[in-house]
């Protein structure tokens, strides 16, 4: 499986971003899938994350109400929707890939099994 993540950039705080990870590989199929973020000098921390159909989504209490991830299984990818964006919501952000049929939970580190590069999204006046 590859995961290719694009969309991030610089913003002003307030701002909106789009980010696409893009996959392909049959683990794709039924797969959830997540984005994590990492800021300097912090650890690697979930933000959002999403079942194959789409019924389950999960965020991070931070994000709630200004993040949306979505997918598109036709196109198999996952996007995470950034609106009123802040300061501290600059970092690295990576997309990850939970195979079908996985007992760990979705946002852990542990719970991913395939990780995309990361695309840098920076909030800043």
């Amino acid at each position: 499986v590859q995961l290719q993540a694009s969309g991030g950039g610089l913003v002003q705080p307030g701002g909106s971003l789009r980010l696409s990870c893009v996959a392909s590989g049959r683990s794709y199929l039924n797969s959830s899938m997540a984005w994590f973020r990492q800021a300097p000098g912090k650890e690697r921390d979930f933000v959002a994350g999403i079942s194959w159909t789409g019924d389950k989504i999960f965020y991070e209490d931070s994000v709630k109400g200004r993040f949306t991830i979505s997918r598109d299984n036709a196109e198999n990818t996952v996007y995470l929707q950034m609106n009123s964006l802040k300061s501290e919501d600059t970092a690295v952000y990576t997309c990850g890939l939970q195979s079908y049929g996985s007992i760990y939970p979705l946002n852990r580190d542990y719970g991913i099994e395939y990780w995309g590069k990361g695309t840098q999204v920076t909030v800043s006046s």
